[in-house]
């Protein structure tokens, strides 16, 4: 596992965890979906570049 995987990784974890604060304080979905369509595409771009797949 290289450092941009593991940064990608560690970011999409820490939007994925704000994903859910947001949606307990019941801020707007428009949000809490942009933010979870990030989170998803940092935790894919992070998992495409483990060294797994070489």
């Amino acid at each position: 596992m290289n450092g941009l995987s593991t940064v990608f990784i560690l970011v999409g974890l820490f939007l994925l965890g704000g994903v859910y604060s947001f949606w307990k304080q019941k801020i707007p979905k428009s949000v809490v979906t942009l933010m979870a369509i990030a989170s998803a595409m940092c935790l894919v771009a992070g998992v495409l570049r483990l060294e797994v797949w070489n």
